[in-house]
């Protein structure tokens, strides 16, 4: 699915969010959409883990190349553990810091598509956010959510309002779920597939210990 119209707006309840407007999104995303919507972070961009087209609309806007680390936005950590290899040291330090506003860089297993991978590294992001609107998404779609920030080329902050994406990237998503206000900074990044930890990007995480 591409977008040839304006994305169509949802507005979800930031606590509990509407059922319907839950469902409807996640059968927009079955059959191939973008989406953006909030987390505890900030706002990103979704997409099924499947779709390559989706993978290919976020690597487009966000003018990625190859080598950047997508992440898997999981609902709990059995189902992070499905997707990424876990050392007992990393278990132990990740299962302390989540739900929360932090992106791991794992070892993948072999139920993340090839296309996702880091080329050299073999591994993917993957992140369990604190949030109900990405809780209900998560649920009912049963699977973890290809996503990214949704921080535009050539820009240093992340894009927080629903308006401000709708205008300037409408036409380019399908859909916009806006619960108001969400978080301002993006996630922080810690890259847990070496001997020691490695901090890619400082953001809204605080306090992890290893």
């Amino acid at each position: 699915m591409a977008a040839t119209t304006t994305a169509r707006w949802v507005e979800v309840h930031p606590r509990n969010p509407q059922r319907r407007a839950i469902r409807a999104t996640v059968d927009l995303l079955r059959e191939g959409g973008l989406i953006a919507y909030p987390t505890d972070s900030c706002f990103a961009l979704g997409a099924m883990l499947g779709n390559r087209e989706g993978l290919e609309r976020i690597r487009a806007i966000r003018r990625l190349d190859a080598r950047h680390h997508f992440t898997l936005v999981c609902r709990d950590f059995a189902q992070l553990g499905q997707f990424v290899r876990i050392s007992t040291p990393v278990f132990r330090a990740v299962k302390a810091a989540t739900p929360g506003c932090y992106t791991f860089i794992l070892p993948a297993t072999k139920e993340v598509p090839r296309r996702l991978l880091h080329p050299r590294k073999r591994t993917v992001g993957v992140r369990i956010p604190q949030h109900p609107v990405v809780d209900a998404l998560l649920e009912e779609l049963g699977e973890p959510l290809l996503s990214s920030t949704l921080l535009l080329p050539d820009t240093e902050e992340p894009m927080t309002s629903g308006w401000e994406i709708h205008e300037r990237l409408g036409h380019q998503l399908d859909a916009i779920l806006d619960s108001g206000e969400c978080g301002t900074e993006p996630t922080t990044v810690i890259d847990l597939s070496g001997d020691e930890p490695e901090l890619i990007r400082q953001g809204a995480g605080e306090g992890f210990e290893w």
